[in-house]
């Protein structure tokens, strides 16, 4: 089992050690050693990186991880030119460790917030690169809510109360009214105790005093299926994720040409103006696509009592033949309908007057067949999206003359 140095000091970036051993975990070299301050993946914090000097090699370490027995792996890019009882220097990466305090920090503190003044229990954390999360124990969770727990979480910061880590036996754990203990058995529990308003059991590294944490800022909750997802930001992180957040707003309020509050407004109304444009759009499309099927119907003679027509649109989607389709359909009852456009992805579209006897879903495969692509429907109405257009108008009057017997 490697000792570990960071149980007792967060802040502990360097250290001595010995290699115990080099394991090989697949093509992965991992150094074991005998003492560490590398803290692995564990309880929802991600690893330290940072890196072993061994003479005048610096070796990067690029993930750490903890085996059952409690020892350490830290993984590296390449095999070092390290054995059994090699003396080495750890630099642990100190903005990175100093990162991952103020986050797992700041969700103890959250957490406890969300406990005295809900009673909503955590019931897992999360640390990403970017942002962390806890999820809730809970049926509902409100806007309001989450300020007055944001509100107390950052009071508890500026009171800059002391964190201690302290160790117990389980049995004393019991009476000491612990937020959570875990369900492993331990002789020793690591216990981070803010002052006056948290104690629970955790492995992770954290700040001496909540005012290291900087400051907390909830950005937004979900509903998951065990609660909801509270996501939050602490430190030097909710300080970058402000900043970005007010260039996002505030070169959305410049192309508004709005101020920085206006900007709900101004998309609203952009939002509202573009569905009414897209309104006009249909509309003045369904005329459009009306005027087509009169003139198509009144210039299509009738073959063994039926009108069938044929057309290709050069500068039409698949959304326009469709609605045509649809329109000569129903302006006649013994009309049948073969529809290209070519504009962009080609598109093919086979419709049938009510009561007409052909089947247009099989008529469209039979086509794809030839021009290659996929496509389908039901028996009145069928479409699909050609491979190769080139042969798409001989194959359309084809088909034609074939309907017309």
């Amino acid at each position: 089992m490697t000792d570990h140095l960071y149980y007792h000091d967060s802040f502990l970036y360097e250290f001595d050690a010995e290699v115990r051993t080099i394991e090989m975990l697949g093509s992965r070299p991992a150094i074991v050693l005998d003492r560490t301050a590398f803290y692995p993946t564990s309880g929802g914090q991600v690893f330290d990186t940072g890196w072993i000097i061994f003479g005048e090699n610096k070796i990067p370490i690029t993930e750490v991880t903890e085996k059952d027995d409690g020892t350490i792996l830290h993984f590296v890019e390449l095999p070092p030119k390290l054995e059994s009882g090699s003396k080495i220097h750890g630099l642990v990466d100190s903005n990175r460790r100093r990162d991952h305090m103020q986050q797992h920090s700041g969700q103890h503190v959250l957490s406890a917030a969300f406990i005295h003044l809900f009673s909503m229990p955590t019931v897992s954390f999360h640390m990403g690169d970017e942002s962390c999360s806890i999820d809730l124990d809970t049926k509902a969770l409100t806007g309001d809510q989450i300020e007055k727990a944001e509100s107390l979480a950052n009071d508890v910061i500026a009171q800059n109360r002391p964190v201690v880590v302290r160790f117990v036996t389980q049995q004393e754990a019991q009476g000491l009214g612990l937020r959570k203990i875990p369900p492993v058995e331990r002789d020793k529990l690591r216990l981070i105790d803010i002052q006056d308003f948290d104690l629970t059991a955790c492995g992770g590294t954290h700040v001496s005093s909540t005012g290291q944490i900087g400051s907390i800022l909830l950005r937004k909750a979900e509903k998951v299926r065990q609660g909801f997802r509270a996501e939050f930001v602490c430190g030097k992180r909710a300080v970058a994720t402000a900043r970005r957040d007010y260039m996002t707003l505030a070169e959305s309020a410049a192309l508004f040409s709005s101020h920085l509050w206006d900007v709900p407004q101004q998309v609203r109304k952009s939002q509202d103006e573009a569905r009414a444009s897209r309104k006009s759009g249909e509309h003045v499309l369904a005329e459009l696509a009306d005027l087509h099927a009169q003139r198509l119907l009144a210039e299509t003679p009738e073959t063994n009592g039926r009108k069938v027509i044929v057309a290709k649109f050069p500068d039409r989607d698949l959304t326009f033949i469709k609605l045509l389709a649809q329109k000569i359909t129903r302006l006649s009852s013994n009309a049948l309908a073969l529809l290209a456009a070519t504009s962009d992805s080609p598109a093919l579209v086979f419709a049938q007057s009510q009561g007409q006897p052909f089947d247009m879903s099989a008529l469209m495969k039979e086509s794809l067949s030839k021009l290659g692509g996929r496509g389908g429907g039901s028996k009145h109405m069928a479409q699909g999206g050609p491979t190769q257009s080139q042969d798409l108008e001989s194959t359309l009057r084809a088909l034609a003359a074939s309907l017309s017997q």
